[in-house]
């Protein structure tokens, strides 16, 4: 009986922290920029599982294609935390935004190069060095939401 108590307490704190971790994912995406950059991990994640499988190259530049997308819709929007930058450096702070998403951009057309070449293995080696800008531009610009896990996503 007692083992079934515990059991029980720990499907209850799993289902809650899935509902807070839910809930700030749709606090985000209540934004325009979140909205653009939501679209972008979905497509993100989809590559990822599928980028070194030639036989699934038309996917993943689709994928990439929607990435390239909203990375150029993203360019033109600000970051929510620019509000949170001191006055004198919002403008560097945007600056830095936009270079971030523009070598992001051009990061994306190697790799849709890459694959339209079917050149999988360099392909790879470009979406973890996508995956390194993705988490640094997360660590500098992204406002850190509560119960999210560091390094961000």
């Amino acid at each position: 009986m007692h083992l079934r108590l515990r059991q029980f307490g720990a499907v209850c704190v799993l289902a809650l922290s899935m509902v807070s971790t839910a809930s700030a994912q749709q606090d985000e995406d209540k934004t325009p920029l979140g909205k653009k950059m939501s679209a972008m991990n979905t497509a993100f994640k989809a590559v990822g599982r599928q980028i070194d499988d030639a036989s699934k190259n038309a996917n993943t530049l689709e994928q990439l294609a929607i990435m390239e997308t909203n990375a150029k819709a993203a360019l033109t929007l600000e970051p929510e935390k620019k509000a949170k930058v001191p006055a004198g450096d919002q403008a560097k702070f945007t600056a830095g935004y936009q270079a971030g998403m523009k070598e992001f951009i051009a990061t994306v057309q190697k790799l849709q190069a890459a694959i339209k070449a079917g050149k999988n293995a360099d392909a790879v080696a470009m979406y973890d060095e996508l995956k390194g800008q993705q988490r640094e531009g997360h660590k500098e610009y992204r406002i850190k939401k509560a119960g999210a896990p560091p390094g961000g996503n």
